[in-house]
């Protein structure tokens, strides 16, 4: 079974008694928001619309118990509080971004324990993609892999752009995303994966892994399915973000720039900025 593949047969299904499943719960063009419950009770990350994420739960009779949130941008919080009307549930997000309806604000190092489903999260302080992003990290055990809710910083093939981060604060947050277990399943937020592979192949045209997981990636949405979740290991193999050290990705990121001998954080901010104005 491919690594893909793998990661799909961990997320899908009725839990049995102590486990948990993740489901992504599509929202306008390509969000996912993303759903942890154990058949009963339910956790949402970054709920951007209620309605699905009702949806979803009126169908599997799940009730809801907690909110995390990311960062601050309408398309991941636009929903908590239609949710916090019908749960009184705690909302859980960074203390340096002004979300109203955040009444449990962490900083990043924290650990956040939720009863119900049982499930304890470290709160990670991922800045770049806006000042006062975070990540959450749940290790392995009933949720099956390590999981990675990462919200914008980090996608599949690809990272956030850097709309109030420095292209070195975003460097150091993905060094820390990378240093996570390589089986550690990546949660993104949006399915972008097919536009960020085609940048990918436009900067390491010659990487196996990458052109790989470009037919399996085509194959999937061909399909009608997600293309996530990814794995970490996957990420370093195919994401330029990722491979900032990467040979490749230092000769194509010299070539764009016209510059030898860049160092490996302006490799990542002149990929970042090649990005940005890609078509």
């Amino acid at each position: 079974m491919d690594a893909h593949a793998d990661a799909v047969s961990q997320q899908t299904g009725t839990p049995s008694a102590g486990t948990l499943t993740v489901f992504p719960v599509p929202a306008f063009q390509d969000n996912y928001l993303w759903v942890v419950d154990d058949g009963k009770d339910a956790v949402v990350v970054d709920p951007g619309d209620a309605a699905p994420v009702l949806a979803y739960l009126e169908s599997r009779g799940l009730t809801l118990r907690a909110i995390l949130v990311t960062h601050k941008h309408t398309d991941h919080i636009g929903g908590v509080d239609t949710l916090r009307e019908r749960f009184a549930v705690p909302v859980h997000g960074s203390a340096h971004e002004a979300i109203a309806c955040v009444d449990h604000p962490h900083n990043g190092g924290e650990t956040v324990h939720i009863e119900a489903p049982s499930m304890t999260l470290q709160v990670i302080d991922v800045p770049g993609h806006t000042a006062g992003h975070i990540a959450y990290f749940l290790r392995a055990g009933a949720a099956g892999a390590p999981r990675l809710f990462c919200g914008d910083t980090l996608f599949s093939c690809g990272c956030g752009r850097l709309f109030e981060g420095t292209p070195a604060q975003m460097l150091a947050s993905l060094d820390t995303l990378a240093a996570l277990p390589p089986a550690t399943l990546v949660h993104c937020a949006h399915e972008y994966t097919l536009s960020n592979i085609r940048f990918a192949l436009a900067v390491d045209p010659d990487n196996q892994a990458l052109n790989a997981w470009h037919q399996e990636a085509s194959a999937l949405r061909a399909a009608g399915r997600p293309t996530l979740p990814t794995t970490l290991a996957q990420e370093r193999a195919t994401n330029p973000f990722l491979r900032s050290d990467a040979p490749a990705v230092i000769a194509s990121a010299e070539a764009h720039a016209d510059q030898a001998s860049l160092s490996r954080e302006a490799v990542f901010a002149t990929v970042r900025g090649w990005k940005d104005s890609f078509r």
